[in-house]
C-alpha cells in the first residue's frame, strides 16, 4: 500500500521548486523572443516548451540530476554572439552531453582562472539586466506611475537583498520546511502586486507589441517586403 503522508511530503517540497523554475522559464523565453525577434511564446507556443523543460526534469531525476531550468545566461550568450540558429543550441547541447561523460573536460573546465569565468559572467548577467529594461521599455511599462515602480522596486528589493542577506526565505509546513530564494519571493511578489493592485493599464491581447515585448508583425511584414 501506497505511503501518502510520504507522496503529499514529495509533492510540497517539489512544488516550490517547480514554480521557480517555471517563472524563470517564461522569463526567458520572453526575453529569448524580444533578443532573436521571433514569437516563441506563439511558435512552438508556451505550453510545448514548459512541456519538452518538464520532461528533461523527469528524465533528469532518474540520473539523479537536479531541475532544468532555461537559464538567463543563454540569453545573454545570444546577444553577444547573434547566433540565433536553433540547430547551434541543439550542437551545443549533445557536445556538453557528451563531455558530462568526460572527467578530462571536467578538470579543464577547474583549472581555469576563476578572473576568466568572473569576467564571462560578469558580460553575461550584465546582459540579462539589460534585456530585463529593454523589455519593459517595448512593452511601454510607463514607470512614471506610482503603483509600476512600486512593483518594480519590490521586485528589485526582494530578490538581490535576500539573495545576499539570508539566502532564502524559509517557512514549515507540517514536518516540511520549504525555502524559497529570492529569485522566487520577487517573482511571486511581482505577480500578486500587479494583480491586487489597481491602476493596471495593460489589458492581454489589446497590444501585439505589449504582449510579445516585440513588434513582431512589424517585423514579419518588413521581412516579406
Amino acid at each position: 500500500m501506497s505511503n501518502w503522508g510520504l507522496v503529499i511530503t514529495a509533492i510540497i517540497t517539489i512544488l516550490p521548486i517547480s514554480l521557480a523554475t517555471m517563472v524563470e522559464h517564461i522569463g526567458d523565453i520572453c526575453a529569448i523572443s524580444s533578443t532573436t525577434g521571433r514569437n516563441y511564446l506563439e511558435d512552438p507556443g508556451l505550453h510545448r516548451t514548459l512541456m519538452g523543460d518538464g520532461l528533461a526534469t523527469a528524465v533528469a531525476s532518474l540520473f539523479g540530476a537536479p531541475a532544468n531550468t532555461t537559464y538567463g545566461e543563454n540569453t545573454g550568450v545570444l546577444n553577444i554572439t547573434k547566433v540565433f540558429d536553433p540547430m547551434v543550441i541543439r550542437l551545443a547541447a549533445s557536445l556538453a552531453i557528451f563531455f558530462a561523460f568526460c572527467p578530462k573536460f571536467a578538470a579543464i573546465v577547474a583549472v581555469m582562472p576563476a578572473a576568466t569565468i568572473g569576467g564571462v559572467s560578469l558580460v553575461l548577467y550584465g546582459m540579462i539586466s539589460a534585456v530585463g529594461v529593454r523589455n519593459l521599455v517595448e512593452n511601454q511599462v510607463d514607470l512614471t506611475k506610482s503603483r509600476n515602480l512600486l512593483i518594480a522596486a519590490l521586485i528589485l528589493v526582494l530578490a538581490i537583498g535576500i539573495n545576499y542577506g539570508p539566502g532564502n526565505i524559509a517557512f514549515s509546513i507540517g514536518k516540511v520546511t520549504i525555502a524559497l530564494s529570492g529569485l522566487a519571493v520577487a517573482a511571486l511578489t511581482g505577480i500578486i502586486m500587479n494583480a491586487i493592485l489597481p491602476g493596471n493599464d495593460y489589458e492581454f491581447g489589446s497590444n501585439d507589441r505589449g504582449d510579445s515585448a516585440v513588434n513582431f508583425g512589424a517585423d514579419r511584414k518588413a521581412g516579406e517586403e
